[in-house]
């Protein structure tokens, strides 16, 4: 990559899920978690593309994500990032940004995640910076905490850490994509509009109101060495009842929260009940529902039966679509870029 101004670079990144989630933050401006947690790398049928470009002809710091240009309050993430780059690069130049969402921005598919790990990775390489994944985890973290996962892919775990500047709290990768090829997410999708309480705003709620809450931290240290367990054993019934039983307890304390978070909707409680029935049937857990900050179903299960399970979700009640994904291999740099070296939007 040439040092001649001006820099750029693009990174292709893809969301990820959480098999045990991370709810809560204990310090708000480092976004360090009340709780480990971890994550699968979503495929590429989910991908955002992130363009970052550095100049000493940019008078301020720009970005547009989906095509709508940004408002400087709308920017803060991304301007936090670019900082904590720039300090590292020691290169005092405003950037610009274009990112793409192929998927719902803002609605439970960890778009702020994938977005802030690709404007990492590309704002780095833009200046030439060579981070390790650690360095690069730590400040995708700062711009949205899931994010510190989607730098890595295959299973990824965000370690809490216990450190107060966050230099211990970032992503470790599991297993890559390859450890387990028929593991699968099939993706109900039952709303795309952007939801009306962001998880930032939820979690602080939660942590200040709910009760239930505290008992749900107690138990996620066992949780997380159990699912890893099982991931590293390829256990899917024992890995299924524990992602199940995960998302149940997180959106339990946003009931619990006070006034209540409701994230899921009827459509989303149909394929809870589908799921819990399938199982019945077969006589073990052979799919396991989770649900982020929305009302959209990420259901895990194995090649042999991802056909039936996208099957049986597509004939409920107001499934829109479904995707299929396999487990990802991370983010990739891209020669696409969305905007000109001089910064235009493409």
């Amino acid at each position: 990559m040439t040092k001649t101004a001006p820099y750029i670079a693009t990174c292709e990144c893809t969301p990820n899920n959480a098999l045990v989630k991370y709810w809560g933050k204990r310090d708000e401006k480092l976004f360090l978690p009340t709780n480990g947690s971890l994550s699968v790398c979503m495929d590429e049928q989910l991908v955002t593309n992130t363009t970052v470009v550095f100049s000493p002809e940019f008078e301020q710091d720009e970005g547009w994500l989906d095509g709508k240009k940004l408002s400087q309050d709308e920017l803060s993430s991304a301007t936090k990032i670019f900082n904590l780059l720039r300090a590292k690069a020691k290169k005092n130049l405003f950037a610009r940004f274009a990112s793409k969402n192929d998927f719902p921005t803002a609605a439970g598919f960890a778009s702020s995640a994938s977005g802030m790990a690709a404007l990492t990775i590309a704002g780095a390489a833009a200046l030439g910076l060579k981070l390790s994944e650690q360095e690069l985890s730590i400040i995708a973290r700062q711009g949205s905490g899931s994010a510190c996962r989607s730098v890595l892919g295959g299973f990824v775990e965000w370690q809490k850490g216990e450190k107060a500047d966050g230099s211990d709290s970032f992503a470790m990768q599991v297993a890559s994509h390859n450890h387990w090829p028929e593991f699968r997410c099939v993706i109900a999708i039952v709303a795309e509009e952007k939801k009306k309480v962001s998880s930032r705003s939820g979690m602080r709620q939660t942590l200040e109101t709910s009760a239930l809450f505290q008992q749900r931290l107690k138990e996620m240290p066992s949780k997380l060495e159990n699912a890893k367990k099982f991931v590293l054993s390829k256990n899917l019934p024992a890995l299924l009842e524990l992602v199940m039983r995960d998302s149940n307890s997180m959106h339990a304390c946003m009931l619990d929260t006070f006034p209540p978070i409701t994230y899921l909707n009827d459509s989303s409680r149909e394929v809870i009940s589908a799921i819990q029935h399938l199982n019945e049937v077969k006589g073990a857990a052979i799919a396991g529902y989770t649900f982020d900050a929305g009302p959209n179903a990420h259901v895990y299960t194995v090649e042999k039966h991802a056909a039936e399970v996208k099957k049986l979700l597509e004939g409920l009640v107001g499934v829109k679509r479904t995707i299929v994904s396999k487990v990802g291999s991370g983010p990739k740099l891209s020669s696409k870029h969305l905007l000109s070296a001089k910064g235009e939007p493409l």
